[in-house]
This record gives C-alpha cells, sequence and structure tokens, in this order.
C-alpha cells in the first residue's frame, strides 16, 4: 500500500469514525472542544505512524485507543483528581484487553448509540445562535473541515473558524452538560436538532448563494445525519418526517441540473431520472412517521407534499387539491409567508393561474418577502402564462437583482429575454 493510499485510508476512517470518536471522547473529559483535539491528535499520530507500521486491522478502534492514551497525559498535565485518572486509565487498559482478545469492537460500540446523541444534542443546543450551530454540526458530525463548511457557506476561512471556536468556548462557559435532555427540555433540543439538520440539506438542495445550483456534499450530510438520527430515536415521528421529506427531495437531485449545469425546474424535469431507492426509502419513513402519530408535525407535512410529486407521473396529474390541502395544514402548525407563497403556487395550479396571482398578490406587503427573490420570480411565471409579457419581464428581472446564486440568476434573466 502506497502512502498516499494509507493516507486516503485514513481520510476515509476519519470521515465515518470521528463523530463516535469525538462523542466517546467527550463523553470522559465532558469538554467538545478537547474531545475534538484530542480525536485530531489521534488522528496525526496516525497519518506518521501508518505509512510505516501499515493500516491496523481495525483503525477505530487504534484510534480510540490512541486518543484515549493522550485524554489520560493531558488529564495528568492539567492536574485533575486522579479518581478521574484511574477512571479513564482502567477503561482504556480494559479495553485494551478485549482488542487483544479480538471483542474491542463490540465492546467499543456498547455506548455509541447513547455518545452519538449527546453529541447531536450538545452541538445543536439553543444556547447557540443558528449558524453556529450548523458550522459545530458539520464539524464535529459530519467530519467536514473548517475549509470544506467555510466554502459550502461562501464565508472566508478564519470568519468559519471563529465561528466553531467560539461555539465551543460558550459550550464551555455555559457548562452545557453532555448528555441527551428529558422531558419537555428534549423536546426543545429535539426541535434544534432537526432545524439543523433541516438547514443544512436546504442549503445543499438549493444554494443560497454562489456559483452551483445545488450542493451534492451537504445534502449527503444532511441525510447521513438523519439517517442516524432516525436509528437513535426510533420512537420519535418527527425525526422520521424530517428524513422522510430529505429523501424524497433528494430522490430528484439527479434531475434538477441539466447537462451544462443549469437549473432544471420541476415542471421540466424528467422523473425517470428520479432515484426510485431514496422515493421509496422516503415514503417508508413517512409511513413509520405517521403510524407513530405524526402526520401533522410540520416536517411529515412537507413530506406529505413531497410524496404527492413522487407519486405523479407529470405535473398534470398531480394531485394538487390534495397539496393545497396539505399547505392550509402546515400553516397552522408553521404559520409563514413564504408556506403561503408555496400554496399559492399549489392554487395556480389546482384552481387556475389567475386565483394563484390573487394569492400571491395578497402577500405583496409581507415585509419579510420583500427581499425574497422568488416572490417576483412566482409572480413572473404567472403573469408569463397569462400573456401578461411585460410585466412579467420586470417580475424576473427584479428577482434576478435579489437571488445571490449565481445559476439561478442566469436562468430568471433567460426568462426575462424570453418574455421581450
Amino acid at each position: 500500500m502506497t502512502t498516499t493510499d494509507i493516507h486516503r485510508t485514513i481520510e476515509a476512517v476519519w470521515r465515518i469514525e470521528s463523530a463516535k470518536l469525538i462523542a466517546a471522547l467527550a463523553r470522559m473529559v465532558h469538554d467538545i472542544g478537547l474531545a475534538e483535539e484530542l480525536a485530531q491528535d489521534a488522528l496525526v499520530t496516525a497519518l506518521e505512524r501508518w505509512p510505516e507500521t501499515g493500516v491496523p486491522d481495525n483503525p477505530a478502534a487504534w484510534l480510540m485507543a490512541t486518543a484515549k492514551h493522550r485524554a489520560i497525559d493531558r488529564l495528568r498535565r492539567s492536574k485533575l483528581q486522579w479518581s478521574k485518572h484511574a477512571e479513564i486509565a482502567r477503561e482504556l487498559e480494559e479495553q485494551q484487553q478485549d482488542m487483544a482478545r479480538s471483542g474491542f469492537e463490540d465492546r467499543l460500540d456498547d455506548d455509541i448509540g447513547d455518545d452519538l446523541l449527546r453529541l447531536v444534542f450538545t452541538a445543536c443546543h439553543p444556547v447557540l445562535p443558528r449558524e453556529a450551530r450548523v458550522a459545530l454540526t458539520l464539524r464535529l458530525l459530519g467530519g467536514l473541515s473548517t475549509d470544506e463548511i467555510a466554502r459550502a457557506f461562501l464565508v472566508p476561512e478564519p470568519t468559519m473558524a471563529q465561528r466553531i471556536v467560539r461555539a465551543k468556548r460558550t459550550l464551555a462557559e455555559k457548562q452545557v452538560a453532555f448528555e441527551v435532555p428529558r422531558g419537555d427540555d428534549r423536546f426543545e433540543r429535539l426541535a434544534s436538532v432537526l432545524e439543523v439538520i433541516y438547514l443544512v440539506f436546504n442549503e445543499g438542495y438549493a444554494a443560497t448563494a454562489g456559483d452551483d445550483w445545488l450542493r451534492p456534499a451537504l445534502c449527503e450530510e444532511a441525510l447521513r445525519l438523519g439517517r442516524i438520527l432516525a436509528g437513535l430515536m426510533p420512537l420519535e415521528p418527527e425525526v422520521h418526517g424530517l428524513l422522510a421529506l430529505m429523501e424524497l427531495q433528494a430522490s430528484r437531485a439527479n434531475a434538477r441540473v441539466g447537462s451544462n449545469g443549469k437549473p432544471v425546474l420541476l415542471a421540466d424535469q424528467n422523473r425517470a431520472h428520479w432515484d426510485q431507492l431514496l422515493v421509496h426509502r422516503g415514503l417508508a419513513a413517512l409511513d413509520r412517521a405517521t403510524r407513530l402519530g405524526g402526520a401533522r408535525g410540520a416536517y411529515a407535512l412537507q413530506a406529505s407534499i413531497a410524496a404527492c410529486h413522487a407519486r405523479a407521473k407529470d405535473m398534470e396529474s398531480t394531485d394538487w387539491p390534495r397539496i393545497v390541502a396539505i399547505y392550509d395544514a402546515l400553516a397552522q402548525v408553521m404559520p409563514s409567508p413564504v408556506v403561503a407563497l408555496n400554496r399559492a403556487v399549489a392554487v395556480s395550479m389546482a384552481s387556475g393561474v389567475a386565483a394563484g396571482l390573487a394569492a400571491v398578490d395578497a402577500l405583496a406587503d409581507e415585509r419579510s418577502l420583500q427581499h425574497y427573490h422568488l416572490l417576483p420570480s412566482v409572480r413572473g411565471e404567472l403573469l408569463r402564462q397569462l400573456d401578461r409579457q411585460a410585466e412579467a419581464r420586470v417580475e424576473f428581472e427584479r428577482a434576478a437583482e435579489l437571488t445571490r446564486n449565481a445559476r439561478e440568476r442566469e436562468l430568471l434573466l433567460a426568462k426575462a429575454r424570453a418574455c421581450a
């Protein structure tokens, strides 16, 4: 195995195992920042040693043992209580004995579910600003580098690095417990966890800025986190509702971008290119959310809308009246001008373009939509269908001015030119 191959192996192992490693270390040292530092030290050691010694039979176990050695050293240097040293030392010694008996991996997995769940809830703690929760989640649970996260959200790397450092410092200063909360606190924190995963997915599915229409890596990370969470919390209906929504939306990814990289809107997509495995997984997750009593949850309702599209052969055969009804239900649990705008589009398909335009015009004075590019974009499309080309062109040009995504701007300007 060449040094390059070994480095690639280490990178792959880190991407897969880093969250488990950091979670287990955080349980020991009760400090996420220190846990990540210890895990990184183990990674550096692997980069130094494995090219000479070869990749161990169980790379994850090797990294864990190395990191725990580092933890003992760090605790001793910090002059913490000897009882803590002894506790970790005993745990390490037991695990090394298990490893010698080829049973280390089973022991490693004993608490890993609980540790990961604690890490998810800690990284998404409401004490952190929303953008900090997203960054820290991608860093700790996605295994992404600071540079990767910065590029994904189009901010300078030093800015993202500071954001992550501040987040870890805040968790330490506020003495946020490394635990899964119970009762009402758990429900509140779960909402924060789901929101973070939802935001990561949405940024990947429809990038708010930059040169790319999609960012598949972010979608994949959000899906991975959603699947992990569904496995760790199998009885939480909204977890399955969010997973259903992401699976169904992700099923369209291959059809949402043309060979030239330009966006392909829903009406123009070749549905034969939709990933049927993801469709089936999404429908199964939605069914599970429903059976758990979560059919009226915000994510499950959005997944139900996506399911209507997934079950239809084309735009015309889509059950638009049902989609309007689902949007009505969604507005009850998650009132939002954006939900109202999406409902207006469904109204235009169910009851005619004029009815849809009236619903859009009713949102004209919504302050939160004044700089939202999809409001003039939707209005322009409805005006175009009514053959009010001059008015449609103005709307498309305004939408192009408001969007920060280069691909979307090109699409809107092309629509504006077509109205001429």
